[in-house]
């Protein structure tokens, strides 16, 4: 992989009572220099993920992105992302990734939602792409991806995750998701000074 190619990563931190997670958006280059940022947010527990994520992207503005890394499938406690719809918006490939072995997201949405706004996430969460496993440094990830095949997808991760079991886009994404969160907390504590 080229050293300039670019990947806007998507991450989220919610901590406080406010009801909204914060996202953050980071361009990493393979190389790993950081090159863009973009903040914003979604509810929790609510299904406006995707659109926040198609916003972050559209007002970053950056042509020159080549993939989008998006940190799960349902950031914001179970505000289940549309792989497909994110790929319509952005014209990139997208790659979910997720760190840990899972059965799945339907037993806990059925366990915490019913009705209406079960049947919503469920629709949403079937229609995805399977996570694929793909070993990165002596670690295991899984991967769903759109807009590229598995292959290409274990070579991208790949080529964005330099040392340990985290891609690069994500982990800085994190720690901007994090501060950014953090900022936010804090302020609503304290007010603004104007």
């Amino acid at each position: 992989m080229k050293a300039g190619t670019r990947a806007l990563g998507i991450a989220e931190s919610y901590r406080g009572e406010r009801g909204r997670s914060t996202l953050a958006g980071a361009v990493v280059r393979a190389s790993r220099v950081v090159d863009g940022f973009v903040v914003g947010s979604c509810a929790i527990g609510g299904t406006d993920a995707t659109e926040a994520i198609v916003d972050l992207h559209a007002r970053l503005d950056r042509a020159d992105v080549n993939y989008l890394f998006v940190s799960g499938i349902a950031p914001a406690w179970y505000n289940v992302l549309d792989l497909q719809r994110l790929h319509d918006a952005t014209g990139i490939p997208v790659l979910s990734i997720s760190f840990e072995e899972s059965e799945g997201l339907e037993p806990a949405l059925r366990e915490e939602f019913s009705g209406d706004a079960l049947a919503t996430r469920l629709d949403t969460y079937r229609a995805q792409p399977p996570r694929r496993r793909c070993s990165v440094n002596d670690e295991t990830l899984f991967v769903r991806s759109v807009g590229i095949d598995d292959e290409g997808a274990a070579r991208v991760v790949r080529g964005f995750t330099l040392e340990g079991g985290r891609p690069e886009p994500l982990r800085v994404a994190r720690l901007a998701a994090r501060a950014a969160d953090s900022w936010t907390t804090d302020e609503s504590k304290t007010g603004s000074d104007g």
